[in-house]
């Protein structure tokens, strides 16, 4: 029956006795594709049933789906038209891991970070309103997404305009338990019936001449409703809320989606899922299932015991600890990421001095100021991207204030198949124009330990930004060091001592190819480490020595560390040709790092003739 449906409308012709076998399908060629191609796999197999059921009721793409994050989509993309490409997910060329709005007429909001949903279909409702346009806005969000405030936000102008609007609760985070049966269920199929709609409506109209009257009838709905309905805070901020009712039931989900689309205003529907559904390991471990890369269904993840060169982020993991042992001042901050950021064992060893705020990154940094400013020291350990949603908060909280928070920022740089959406290329531009920051960029593992330490000793902002993934294997030391502020190191020097040299300035992470480079060309090789304070007596030294200066960087050209060099000479009269290497001005698709480093010129191949034509111009 899968092999049939290539657009919603072919769904629309099945029988509502299909669309259990049709679930089961699906779920099978998730099981199978997701496992061969690695991907988003938990949240994707947790929401079959809801996906059938939405594109079956709804009139898709007319009517607006908006999936909150993305990675759940996989289901919805198989049923518009995807599913021949579904092997190619995340992959150079593929299909992105997300929602896109430029790849099907049925991704109706391009998404990859949390809690946007509602804001953006509120959007949608509002515009066919306006436009005088008969169609559905929905909003799917999960409710780990429900804890950000910008959810809330949403919520509360939705029934404030009353606008025609259904938000769906996708609850994942529990099993389905008794209570979502027998009354529960029979009262949310009642409530969401056209008879109490029609009842409820005309009570109001009956009623409304006689006010006392109608707040006691409200009064007495709204008891009568939370004593069995976990809704009130919802009804409170104008929503009629339903449910909770089984998301694995689709039978129910039509039913009920069916009778709530013919309601008006903002509506919630309360939906029970299962993460990992119908695949054992991953309904047993959904974290450790999230994004995945291939794997055999039959043997799961086989987590490797061999040593390894360790990740930036467990690096940060291991130098948090070992900080926290030292300094009890010591808090630790993540925004719903302690797997990602590398908390774990920092969870488990120091609870006392452990806070996920949930999917709060603006509360997560002014959390840290308030400590900050009762002498505790806290470090805040966030993706770049995601530091992006509480700039204001680093400025205005942080920043201004001048207050010793340690911002470790993974994900720096581009980050492979989560793409556009989640690419850390823009902490350098928007942290350096800051006052009274300091922004580190460690060139290896031990650097980064030490910077780190270095970073947490000061008594005023400082980032360290690093990439994901594996460095080049240096060990971090035991250790630690201090290093000095805004202090660079020479790493190779050119044979060429007539002024006639190339100069490479490395910031972070690309110190690989950085040595390639500088070895096939003999360049002289500076590792700039501090992007602020930058190393202006270096920056001179380079100047007198040296007829082309080259800035290399995993970070947006535009305003980056390539730009502060700029700047310096420009401000100093220094008249010197430079080439500036970073990610050009415009949104890098997903594939692999290295595919993604190609694309912007900053393979060693692509540097070293970049850097050849220019020389030879110059010369």
């Amino acid at each position: 029956m899968l092999d049939s449906i290539h657009t919603p409308d072919d769904l629309r012709k099945c029988s509502l006795q299909d669309l259990p076998d049709l679930s089961h399908q699906l779920r099978q060629f998730l099981l199978e594709s997701i496992s061969t191609s690695g991907g988003h796999f938990s949240a994707s197999l947790g929401v079959v049933e809801l996906t059938i059921a939405l594109h079956y009721v709804f009139n898709t793409p007319d009517d607006d789906l908006v999936w909150d994050v993305g990675h759940q989509a996989y289901a919805h993309k198989v049923l518009t038209g995807r599913k021949d490409q579904l092997h190619t997910i995340r992959q150079k060329g593929g299909l992105s891991g997300f929602p896109k709005r430029s790849e099907s007429e049925y991704d109706s909001f391009g998404v990859g970070h949390s809690s946007t949903s509602i804001s953006a279909a509120l959007g949608m409702a509002l515009a066919a309103k306006q436009k005088n346009e008969d169609k559905q806005a929905i909003a799917i969000i999960g409710d780990g997404a429900m804890t950000a405030g910008m959810a809330y936000e949403a919520l509360n102008h939705a029934g404030d305009v009353e606008a025609d609007l259904l938000v769906i609760l996708n609850d994942n985070d529990m099993s389905i338990s008794p209570n979502v049966g027998g009354l529960r269920k029979y009262l949310t199929q009642l409530l969401s019936g056209r008879f109490y709609s029609t009842f409820r409506e005309s009570s109001k109209k009956m009623l409304s001449p006689l006010p006392s009257l109608a707040r006691l009838a409200k009064l007495t709905e709204e008891h009568m409703k939370g004593m069995v309905l976990p809704g009130t805070l919802f009804e409170e901020m104008g929503f009629k809320y339903y449910g909770p009712i089984d998301g694995h039931n689709v039978d129910e989900l039509v039913t009920i989606l069916k009778n709530i689309k013919e309601i008006k205003g903002p509506r919630i529907l309360h939906v029970v899922t299962k993460k990992g559904k119908g695949y054992s390991p991953a309904e047993a471990d959904p974290c450790s299932y999230h994004g995945v890369p291939s794997f055999n269904l039959k043997t799961g993840i086989i987590k490797s015991t061999s040593p390894s060169t360790p990740t930036y982020t467990q690096v940060f993991g291991q130098w948090l600890c070992d900080m926290a042992e030292q300094d009890e001042r010591l808090i630790g901050i993540t925004p719903a990421m302690r797997e990602g950021s590398g908390l774990v064992e920092f969870s488990e060893r120091f609870p006392d001095r452990y806070y996920d705020v949930a999917i709060a990154e603006q509360h997560a940094v002014t959390l840290a100021a308030g400590m900050a400013c009762n002498g505790l020291k806290p470090v805040v350990a966030i993706y770049s991207s995601f530091l992006q949603r509480a700039y204001d908060q680093l400025l205005h909280d942080v920043a201004i204030q001048n207050l010793p928070v340690v911002f470790a920022i993974d994900r720096a740089g581009l980050v492979g198949p989560d793409g556009a959406t989640h690419s850390g290329n823009y902490d350098i531009s928007f942290l350096r124009c800051l006052p009274n920051m300091t922004l580190m960029t460690p060139a290896d593992e031990n650097e980064c330990r030490q910077m780190l330490y270095t970073a947490f000793m000061q008594d005023t902002p400082v980032a360290v930004r690093y990439p994901r993934g594996k460095g080049i294997g240096i060990e971090p030391d035991s250790t630690m060091e201090a290093i000095e502020i805004g202090k660079a190191i020479s790493l190779r020097q050119s044979s060429k001592q007539d002024k006639t040299g190339i100069a490479i300035l490395l910031f972070g992470s690309l110190l690989s190819t950085a040595k390639q480079v500088a070895n096939e060309l003999d360049t002289t090789l500076i590792n700039m480490r501090f992007v602020k304070p930058i190393d202006t007596t270096m920056l001179q030294e380079v100047a007198k020595q040296h007829s082309l200066i080259v800035t290399l960087e995993d970070n947006a050209i535009m305003g980056g560390a390539g730009s502060a060099v700029n700047e310096y000479y420009h401000d100093i009269g220094i008249n010197i040709p430079i080439i500036n290497l970073g990610v050009p001005d415009e949104y890098i698709p997903h594939a692999e790092r290295e595919d993604q480093l190609d694309a912007c010129g900053l393979s060693p191949e692509k540097i070293i003739q970049k850097i050849s034509l220019r020389y030879s111009v110059n010369r």
